[in-house]
């Protein structure tokens, strides 16, 4: 049954922040053009809003009592970071002036071509040589495929108290325990995907100082192009820093972006 200790559970405040986050990148990102496709717009204005969607959903189901469904839309906001990143990832491994249109991502944008499977892209990032240092800390346990599981199960009904947790009307003392885990299981997905938006592209992590600069004719302050958007620092810092201290350094170390 759903109670007022359910609603005002914190997670419904952190998936709030999650899809703010995302909808502030989506805008920051824009003006950056997506080099190797035809696309005018940056895809990942599209993929970040697309997600900000998903999270918002989350958020909605959860509300419901309907523990069981949101795990379901948990499994395709976890897909979707992966595919973010694997296309990331591909373009700036196959893109050069010789092969100005990078054809995989081409034809995925205009629906001629699908993505590998899950297991496959997942792979192609795990063996990056760009990404070690931050793989080597995302998957030294099994968090990420205990959480994948646990997707999953949800998904497939592999349990019959995966069924039971979509009731709102069946008492179970354990709905709290399961906003507890659902809880850590969002937050690990978006440590992943920040994580690997900051390496892949830190430029994304840039203050609107810089393009407001360039818009308006003038010539920048020196070093104003690694000056951090507030947004982007406060997730750093709230999510990143205390929950992955050991991601947080090493993230630091990839940049020059003013990560505090």
């Amino acid at each position: 049954m759903i109670n007022d200790k359910y609603k005002s559970h914190s997670l419904f405040e952190q998936l709030v922040k999650y899809s703010d986050f995302y909808k502030d990148i989506s805008f920051a990102v824009m003006p950056f053009k997506t080099s190797g496709t035809h696309g005018i717009i940056n895809i990942d204005t599209y993929t970040y809003s697309s997600i900000s969607g998903t999270i918002e959903s989350i958020k909605d189901i959860l509300l419901k009592g309907r523990i069981n469904d949101s795990y379901a839309l948990l499994r395709k906001y976890y897909d979707s970071t992966i595919i973010n990143v694997y296309s990331n990832l591909y373009l700036q491994d196959n893109f050069s002036m010789d092969d100005f249109i990078v054809e995989k991502i081409d034809n995925w944008l205009k629906g001629k071509e699908k993505f590998p499977a899950f297991a496959i892209m997942s792979n192609y990032i795990r063996s990056s040589n760009k990404l070690k240092s931050i793989n080597a800390l995302l998957y030294y346990d099994d968090r990420y495929k205990n959480l994948r599981a646990r997707c999953n199960d949800h998904t497939h009904y592999n349990y019959f108290h995966n069924l039971l947790s979509n009731d709102n009307n069946v008492y179970s003392n354990k709905r709290l325990e399961h906003l507890d885990r659902f809880a850590k299981d969002i937050e690990n997905i978006f440590i992943l995907h920040f994580a690997y938006i900051a390496t892949l592209n830190d430029h994304y992590l840039m203050s609107e100082d810089y393009m407001d600069a360039v818009e308006m004719g003038m010539e920048p302050e020196e070093g104003v192009q690694y000056l951090v958007a507030p947004f982007v620092q406060e997730m750093f810092s709230s999510t990143i820093k205390t929950n992955r201290p050991d991601l947080a350094t090493e993230i630091k170390r990839n940049t020059e972006m003013h990560l505090e």
